[in-house]
């Protein structure tokens, strides 16, 4: 989850946060409202659900709604078009301090043969207060991940590639199946001709939705690398893991 707090600053152009819920519990929240769950998961048998906008703070509390369908493209980035395929309603609301709203959820089109994943951006109007100088009000958005699953789901992911060229190593993932999983770490050992590990990389995931590929990088140290005598990957997701080799020799650590 991204966090950000909302607080009041005196600038001279207005700031507009926007953050992403990632991968958090079950609850979004920016400091004085928050929204749960935070993510919907539709399909033949719930064709619609509700998310609940809390107002924590001391002061009424107004958010505007949009939904954009969520793609990734061929390096596995997220992209977003607005849509119409999901039908949500209100479109905008106020909140009292201290109170919640029910913001409901439902979709027009099915999925057919590969889950369909949206987000619903959650935005907050922001009001300045009076004061010295320009008060400009910092709002933050949050964007609630809604998939819409296929009537028959295929969870599959691939390593499609591991490559290691100037001391850079390159790990690409794949989703095969036809259902979004979450990398949520990639992990690199290095071992020498012992067996001994002399090298270790952590890179955080991210969402892979159906049909992505994503490629993740790091640099070994040209002294590290020339150690190396074969390389391990392990892509831990959040429904199974992916398992990698790759033999190394010296003349893919030459800058």
């Amino acid at each position: 989850m991204i966090k950000e707090g909302i607080k009041r600053l005196t600038l001279c152009k207005a700031v507009l946060v926007s953050a992403l819920l990632c991968i958090v519990p079950s609850v979004g929240t920016a400091g004085e409202w928050r929204v749960t769950p935070i993510r919907l998961d539709l399909g033949k048998d719930a064709k619609s659900g509700v998310i609940t906008v809390v107002n924590d703070g001391g002061d009424r509390l107004s958010v505007q709604m949009k939904a954009f369908e969520w793609t990734q493209d061929s390096e596995g980035k997220d992209q977003y078009a607005e849509s119409e395929e999901l039908i949500f309603f209100p479109k905008i609301m106020a909140i009292e301090k201290k109170e919640e709203r029910i913001l409901r959820v439902g979709i027009k089109i099915p999925a057919a043969t590969k889950e369909k994943a949206y987000r619903l951006f959650i935005e907050e109007i922001p009001e300045p207060k009076k004061g010295e100088g320009a008060q400009v009000a910092i709002s933050v958005r949050f964007g609630v991940p809604i998939f819409v699953k296929p009537p028959k789901e295929d969870m599959k992911g691939e390593i499609e590639g591991i490559r290691l060229s100037k001391g850079v190593i390159g790990v690409a993932v794949r989703n095969a199946g036809n259902k979004h999983f979450i990398i949520n770490a990639l992990n690199i050992k290095g071992k020498n001709i012992k067996g001994e590990e002399t090298y270790a990389k952590e890179i955080s995931g991210w969402y892979l939705l159906a049909g992505a590929s994503r490629l993740y990088t790091a640099q070994i140290p040209h002294d590290t690398c020339n150690d190396i005598a074969g390389l391990e990957i392990d892509v831990k997701t959040s429904d199974f893991t992916l398992n990698g080799k790759l033999d190394v020799d010296k003349s893919m650590c030459i800058p």
